[in-house]
């Protein structure tokens, strides 16, 4: 393989996955396991949830039209108790690899999907998330948030758009994602992919240097 550049999602895989946090309140509010998550999974790219992350909706739009979708499905939850369960913790050891590979010469993206009133800064819990995550956003050559972009993955218009603003070729990119849904478009296109599991990195990270034939 030739690879040439490596692109990263961030919540998930820079950070713990907002997944983990669905999960937790799943549990504490004797919801069926990934149910929030069935609900963003059955409107994929027009429910109220894709909309927000294009910036399509306003926040109080978004509020009641998740709670209308979550509704339906059994279980209301409202777009500002959803949003209230995005805060996440950053992984030092992933920052850390994104610093080891722009040392070995390989270019560096990131593809994001946020939200108009929750970028990638307001996500993280930590106090300093706003310069911390302005630290790591400056180590890539480019990013594409889907709140500013209008686009947003699992859509391929997304990755394709990452590739041009690399002058790479898809068969020369890696990509790391924490969800399959979200990997499944970039393998497609013919980009190596990685699945960062919940809860640790470091697999990802392993994998990530074996590719690169980077010293782990």
């Amino acid at each position: 393989m030739n690879l040439k550049a490596v692109i990263f999602d961030f919540g998930g895989v820079f950070t713990t996955s907002p997944v983990v946090n669905f999960a937790a309140y799943e549990k504490e509010h004797g919801l069926p396991d990934r149910f929030i998550g069935g609900v963003i999974k059955a409107r994929i790219n027009d429910g109220a949830f894709a909309q927000f992350e294009r910036a399509e909706i306003p926040r109080d739009e978004f509020d009641s039209a998740f709670a209308t979708e979550t509704r339906a499905a059994g279980h209301e939850i409202s777009g500002a108790t959803l949003l209230s369960m995005l805060a996440l913790d950053l992984y030092p050891e992933m920052i850390a690899a994104l610093r080891r590979v722009k040392d070995h010469g390989f270019k560096t993206g990131c593809i994001t999907n946020n939200m108009p009133t929750h970028d990638s800064a307001s996500m993280v819990a930590a106090p300093d998330a706003m310069s911390a995550v302005a630290e790591i956003f400056s180590l890539f050559d480019h990013v594409i948030e889907s709140s500013k972009a209008g686009v947003r993955k699992p859509e391929p218009k997304i990755y394709h758009m990452m590739c041009a603003a690399l002058s790479v070729s898809p068969d020369e990119c890696v990509f790391i994602d924490d969800l399959g849904v979200n990997l499944k478009p970039a393998s497609a296109m013919g980009m190596t992919t990685i699945k960062a599991p919940f809860g640790d990195v470091k697999p990802a990270i392993n994998e990530l240097y074996a590719l690169l034939d980077i010293a782990a």
